[in-house]
């Protein structure tokens, strides 16, 4: 069974950076896609950043050169550095590995609290 567990989330002051890490069980993280969406309160969830299983980024315009998703295919572990946070970067970020067939799998989620 595929489990994905989020860390790195806390409470940081505005323009200070965070990373968070999404560590993948199984055999499938190597050969697939992943990302990371985020959910504030009262808003609808967002897609932050995507990494193909080839390395190719995008990114929501929000987040644009400020934050870089990245992937370590050896240790199974994606990562999203977010740097020059901003109180609107406040959310629970979520991981998630895309599967050829039927719906991703996801995290628990990490919350983020950008303030001063």
């Amino acid at each position: 069974q595929v489990q994905l567990v989020e860390s790195g989330g806390g409470l940081v002051q505005p323009g200070g950076s965070l990373r968070l890490s999404c560590a993948v069980s199984g055999s499938i993280f190597g050969r697939s896609a992943m990302g990371w969406f985020r959910q504030a309160p009262g808003q609808e969830r967002e897609l932050v950043a995507h990494i193909s299983s080839g390395g190719s980024t995008n990114y929501a315009d929000s987040v644009k050169g400020r934050c870089t998703i990245s992937r370590d295919n050896a240790k199974n572990t994606g990562y999203l550095q977010m740097n020059s946070l901003k109180p609107e970067d406040t959310a629970v970020y979520y991981c998630y590995v895309e599967r050829s067939y039927g719906p991703n799998y996801w995290g628990q989620g990490t919350q983020v609290i950008v303030s001063s």
